[in-house]
């Protein structure tokens, strides 16, 4: 209870602060004595500010949620305790003032997640999986610990607001070492691996707080470094970007339409997303050094908006498959189904975010990618073959991410909520506790607003716009009920398109009513289902066959392990008595690329292991040959 409410007051101090610095001005706070020679220094400015306000937001429902959450799934007091310090420390993020500060908030928050994430330790999945997050993450804190030293040595500032003139020779370097470490915290290709691993193993309030705040603050140190200190950039900056971006956002939408665990679809879903935010970066860079600032303004605006309304329907997501999971004891979707009449308000709520991840018209995610792909429509400078060549390529990546992110949706929801239970776990699922309901109900308000008046948001969007170069030619207006692009032809009316739906129901449901009225009556008969008394759940779809068309189309990309087993009589080897088919798909890029890396880490190991005999003597003769050999390098 202490620790769900503390979470909670912490994110409604974060949104405060947020705000606050986004639309007014917040002094900044400097604590000298508590890191030796910098000191703490914290500063709010309205892009940090929005990223506050955003953590904040997700925590609040959390919190909320934890309540119940640890109540039905007998949660220890430690991860209790370490939420909310997670929650500070990704509040104190953006508001880092410098280096050091920034460094310190991020190493707490990676130590935070990890000691959450680890919480059903005496599982081997967790444990596997913590052991992969742990050493990502710290490969991915020592890149930006070397990009922001060489950044802060070269501009001879530890303060951020201070590196205004990167010299030329180290920006490149920066810009690769920052991208690969804010990269691997999105969870962005190739460097994702940790996050479908640890996302699903970790209690659904982490998963939520990991997945719908975290990865955004992976997204905030590539905007804050590589955006706005290094400012503009070589060419092949922007259309890296756009490369990683777009491999991230298909891939992750691949693996969440044919993956079974509900919440590992979801971790896919977060890096597609990721990968959707990166996109518009990278095009906003694209176009901003070709001189088209409408378009680069709005690709801009996309990414914000997304990053907030995935915050939004990722957080609901999440909870919604914590709510499955403590009420079935499931996380298959082969395995569930006929949720809808056990739990109606789990379902409806989850549904409302499987709506937002879609990208579909009244869902949360709809508006963000209709400015992303107009952006990358109107984007048509003349006798520039770069961009003429890359957006057509970047629409249609975006396009069948979004087809793509329908079908794992539809999946996730249509096989794991509706039809027929498919094991006794989900016939006897049960509810929801009503805090976890309360909670979500508060993200499914966020989704909502998000999806019909995104007007809300639009002060908070200019004022952050402001402040990037690659939107600053272009101001951000006319951004109310109906959705207007500035310095291009374009508009949208989220709030129309609901009334019109609505209206579509009404009447749908009123000649429906008509018709059985006029209708004369008529003997009621059973079902016909192919000569079978009743419907069964062997009758039905389930998520790996659903998923099975999609796998033939992609099998080059997800690769998957098939296998094949003939059983025959012992009497005789002509007769089959049972054949086996198993199938199973595995990311393609953690098997072929980092199995092979831990294989030659673990040889290393091993060899170094027989170097270590516990002879002290031995030891010394180790220290002497490496100052013997830095005295030669020195000399």
């Amino acid at each position: 209870m202490l620790s769900g409410a503390s979470t909670s007051a912490l994110g409604v101090v974060g949104v405060w602060i947020g705000l606050t610095a986004v639309f007014g001005t917040v002094g900044p706070v400097y604590v000298g004595w508590l890191l030796p020679l910098s000191g703490l220094r914290l500063e709010f400015a309205p892009l940090g500010g929005f990223f506050m306000t955003l953590t904040g937001a997700v925590a609040v429902p959390v919190g909320v949620y934890s309540i119940g959450y640890a109540r039905r799934e007998h949660l220890g007091s430690f991860p209790l305790a370490v939420l909310p310090l997670f929650v500070a420390a990704m509040l104190l993020v953006p508001a880092a003032g410098s280096v050091t500060t920034f460094l310190l908030a991020w190493e707490l928050m990676a130590v935070a997640s990890l000691l959450l994430v680890l919480t059903e330790h005496t599982r081997a999945e967790v444990r596997s999986a913590a052991l992969q997050y742990a050493v990502m993450t710290q490969l991915g804190f020592v890149a930006i610990l070397i990009g922001l030293m060489v950044l802060s040595a070269a501009t001879g500032t530890d303060r951020l607001a201070d590196m205004t003139a990167v010299p030329d020779g180290v920006r490149t370097a920066v810009f690769l070492l920052t991208l690969a470490g804010f990269g691997s915290k999105a969870g962005l290709l190739p460097l994702h691996a940790w996050l479908p691993r640890a996302h699903p193993e970790a209690p659904s309030p982490v998963s939520a707080l990991m997945s719908a705040a975290m990865v955004n603050l992976g997204i905030y140190g590539i905007v804050r470094i590589d955006l706005q200190v290094l400012g503009s950039g070589p060419r092949w900056w922007s259309l890296t970007l756009l490369a990683v971006g777009v491999v991230s956002a298909l891939y992750g939408v691949l693996q969440a339409s044919v993956a079974t665990d509900l919440k590992r679809l979801l971790a896919y879903s977060t890096t597609e997303n990721m990968g959707l935010i990166t996109i518009a970066l990278g095009a906003a860079m694209l176009f901003a050094g070709a001189g088209v600032h409408a378009a680069a303004t709005v690709a801009a605006a996309a990414a914000l908006l997304h990053l907030a309304a995935h915050a939004a329907f990722k957080s609901l997501g999440f909870l919604g498959a914590g709510s499955v999971l403590a009420g079935t004891g499931l996380r298959d979707l082969d395995r569930m189904g006929g949720l809808a009449r056990r739990m109606p308000a789990t379902t409806t709520l989850f549904g409302i975010a499987a709506l937002g991840a879609s990208g579909l018209p009244l869902g949360a995610g709809f508006v963000s990618e209709w400015l992303l792909v107009q952006s990358l429509i109107h984007a048509a400078p003349a006798n520039n073959a770069v961009i003429a060549l890359t957006t057509p390529l970047a629409i249609g990546a975006v396009a069948l991410t979004t087809g793509l992110g329908v079908a794992a949706m539809v999946k996730a929801f249509g096989i794991g909520f509706l039809a027929r239970p498919r094991s006794s776990s989900a016939a006897r699922a049960h509810e929801a506790s009503a805090s976890m309901l309360a909670a979500m109900a508060l993200a499914a308000i966020g989704c909502i607003v998000l999806a019909l008046t995104p007007a809300v948001v639009a002060p908070a969007l200019r004022r952050v716009l402001a402040g990037l170069p690659v939107a600053q030619a272009v101001a951000f207006t006319d951004f109310g009920a109906i959705v207007r692009l500035p310095g291009l032809s374009g508009s949208v009316a989220p709030g129309l398109l609901a009334a019109a739906l609505a209206v579509a129901m009404v009447a749908a449901v009123a000649l429906a009513s008509l018709r059985v009225r006029t209708r004369p009556a008529t003997e009621m008969l059973p079902l016909w289902a192919c000569g079978s008394d009743e419907l069964t759940p062997r009758m039905q779809y389930t998520a790996t066959s659903f998923a099975e068309p999609l796998q033939r189309v992609f099998d080059n990309v997800l690769q998957p392990d098939a296998d094949v087993q003939v059983t025959h009589y012992e009497e005789s080897r002509y007769m089959v008595q049972a054949v086996t088919y198993r199938a199973e798909i595995t990311d393609a890029i953690e098997r072929r690329l980092y199995a092979p890396i831990v294989r030659a880490v673990s040889t290393a190991a091993q060899l170094v292991r027989r170097a270590h005999t516990g002879s002290v003597h031995l030891y010394l003769a180790y220290g002497a040959l490496g100052v013997l050999v830095v005295l030669v390098v020195v000399r």
